[in-house]
């Protein structure tokens, strides 16, 4: 069998973004300037945020006005009324809180602390806070397309967050939004290496994809929003983030 290679490459030179900023165009220049290029098959990983902070999607705390579920909520887990306030707006449901944490379904279906809402690396401004898109798999695919066109070149996209997981500490990647990419690969009637059909493996390969972009994303002060992910054959796929999340009525903790 021969040798499998997998690249993960980091693009210098993304400047800071702002709302209404055209990352496509950011990443073409900043390709430009380091000599680097598309090919076919890559994945681009896009950092949340720099998604939320194109689209408009920053909040200042102090012009929300918390409502008496989210004062009641507040006082329950000691945090601000006009972010608990946003965690709501942003939520289907409230599944989990405690002192300090609120574990919330959002409203895209995903479950995660806080509904995704941040203020790291967000602004020196602390009123700020940080929203997911409002459609990630939209905003990917609008990326997929727009680099197709500058590039020629088929890609998938996955835009990444960082999100905690119930039975392990710290964080790791998640695709909440993705195009070109075939999210969940279905392993069902494939055999192992002994011969026994699997019957119930399938691969989050989005997901998988979105943590190793991480290792060089980083949570600090790295300033490396967007990751190139080479050796793999994506961006055909009409697969979407959605694709990865479990119904309500297979899951057995909800």
């Amino acid at each position: 069998m021969a040798s499998k290679r997998l690249e993960v490459l980091t693009v210098p030179g993304i400047p800071l973004v702002h709302a209404g900023d055209d990352i496509a165009a950011l990443l073409a220049s900043a390709l430009r300037q380091s000599a680097m290029e598309l090919m076919d098959g890559d994945v681009v990983v896009v950092a949340q945020k720099l998604v939320s902070k194109a689209e408009g999607r920053t909040r200042r705390l102090s012009e929300v006005v918390a409502g008496d579920a989210a004062r009641e909520l507040a006082a329950a887990t000691d945090k601000e009324p006009a972010m608990v306030q946003l965690i709501l707006d942003e939520s289907r449901a409230i599944l989990r809180h405690r002192p300090g944490v609120i574990i919330a379904e959002h409203n895209l279906g995903m479950v995660l602390a806080n509904a995704g809402i941040d203020r790291s690396n967000v602004d020196r401004d602390r009123d700020l806070v940080l929203l997911f898109p409002e459609n990630p798999d939209e905003s990917a695919k609008r990326l997929k397309e727009s680099w197709h066109d500058k590039f020629g070149t088929h890609v998938g996209v996955i835009i990444a967050d960082s999100v905690g997981r119930a039975w392990r500490m710290g964080t790791t990647g998640m695709a909440i939004g993705c195009a070109g990419v075939e999210a969940l690969k279905n392993l069902r009637g494939r055999q192992d290496m002994f011969g026994r059909v699997l019957e119930v493996s399938e691969h989050a390969v989005a997901d998988s994809i979105a943590s190793t972009a991480e290792l060089l994303m980083g949570e600090a002060d790295e300033a490396t929003p967007i990751v190139i992910v080479r050796g793999l054959t994506e961006g055909t796929s009409t697969q979407t983030s959605r694709t990865l999340l479990r119904r309500a009525d297979e899951d057995m903790f909800r």
